[in-house]
């Protein structure tokens, strides 16, 4: 009797860790789904400050979207973390704008159709003086 019920005990255990790792699976893949209340469908069409301290949500997504794009996380290994992070698609492709205020420049990177986890840089581009007062002007108001 014993012995049963120390095989059931490790069977409901084990049945336990199956549930738990799906379901963490089903998570990741839902925070990127592009589902109502998803991260990556809070995030389209929008302007996100990237700050690690407090962790705001553009840095949330922008730590996401490299795990997604090693080519991603290597870029910003290289170059910093970005200040800003601005998100958007179109004809099922994403684009994503990296900005970095005090070099004054801005990257640009596309998905590629058809190859998974690939991204493409372009840039660095000008920052105006018109984007920078306004970029900078949002970064100090999210400091206070």
């Amino acid at each position: 009797m014993a012995e049963t019920n120390y095989w059931i005990g490790r069977m409901v255990k084990g049945c336990g860790l199956a549930v738990t790792c799906v379901l963490m699976i089903g998570c990741a893949r839902f925070e990127e789904s592009g589902f109502p209340g998803s991260a990556s469908s809070m995030a389209r069409n929008q302007m996100m400050v990237v700050r690690q301290e407090p962790a705001t949500f553009g840095y949330y997504r922008l730590t996401s979207l490299a795990r997604i794009y090693p080519d991603l996380e290597f870029f910003v290994g290289k170059r910093g973390v970005p200040d800003f992070l601005a998100e958007t698609d179109s004809e099922n492709q994403d684009y994503f704008i990296l900005y970095y205020l005090k070099k004054r420049e801005a990257f640009a990177c596309r998905t590629h159709l058809g190859r998974q986890h690939s991204i493409e840089f372009a840039g660095p581009y000008p920052i105006t003086k018109r984007e920078f007062e306004t970029l900078d002007g949002f970064r100090k108001k999210t400091v206070r």
